[in-house]
């Protein structure tokens, strides 16, 4: 479904900090990208979504495609409300009126914002903004879903719903690339990892790749898994 090449990128000649990157997100997985601060997940986002002056290799998706991405950092219309942002969004996609106000209605439900519906987001929380961009991203059923540090500023039953969202999504056949720090929700949830450092890949594979990677006994959690490789790759 997504299929990435980067040979190298960056926001300058003189700062082309992601290199060799290589890896595909296929139909209906979900793919966490991780690292430390700094590793280069964000510059690699961007260079998949098409904004990074500074890039050589190649993004391919399938024809017809259609994407949705969520940022870290929430971005939204201040003289928008949200159900004009909703609006909006769906005339963006052209979609038909009971499509997106059927998804809508449900998506509100589901992350408790059917009572701001009529309100400014500047008055809303970081955690409310980020719940509108997940409504937002999964009102328009996308066929590729790019998803960066999604737990942030989310409280427990967000993050389980965006979790049940999530699977369901997959199961639909959704391909699902999600960047997060969050490591024991990724370890429940996606299908393989990525772990990036120093501006290109570490290590890539499932959950029992990533242990053999590491030398450690099956079972060790993901987090000490990285810890173990990314103490490694300092040596």
């Amino acid at each position: 479904m997504l299929s990435v090449t980067i040979h190298e990128a960056g926001y300058n000649k003189n700062n082309l900090y992601v290199r060799d990157v290589r890896f595909e997100v296929n139909q209906g997985e979900i793919v966490g990208l991780t690292g430390p601060n700094g590793a280069g997940k964000s510059t690699s986002i961007k260079t998949i979504l098409g904004v990074m002056d500074e890039f050589k290799g190649e993004v391919t998706y399938p024809d017809g495609y259609k994407i949705s991405y969520i940022p870290e950092e929430p971005i939204l219309y201040e003289n928008l409300t949200l159900w004009e942002h909703l609006e909006f969004a769906a005339a963006s996609h052209h979609l038909p009126e009971s499509v997106w106000k059927e998804n809508a209605n449900r998506l509100l439900e589901t992350f408790q914002l059917r009572s701001y519906i009529n309100q400014l987001p500047i008055h809303f929380s970081k955690g409310m903004k980020q719940k509108t961009l997940i409504v937002l991203g999964a009102m328009v059923k996308p066929d590729i879903y790019i998803i960066d540090e999604p737990f942030i500023g989310l409280d427990p039953i967000a993050t389980k719903n965006l979790i049940s969202l999530l699977i369901s999504e997959r199961e639909d056949g959704a391909a699902i690339l999600m960047s997060t720090h969050v490591l024991d929700s990724a370890e429940k949830l996606c299908d393989r990892f990525i772990l990036m450092a120093q501006g290109t890949v570490i290590t890539q594979g499932d959950m029992k790749t990533i242990t053999s990677y590491a030398n450690k006994p099956e079972g060790t959690s993901l987090l000490d898994c990285f810890y173990e490789i990314l103490e490694s790759s300092h040596d």
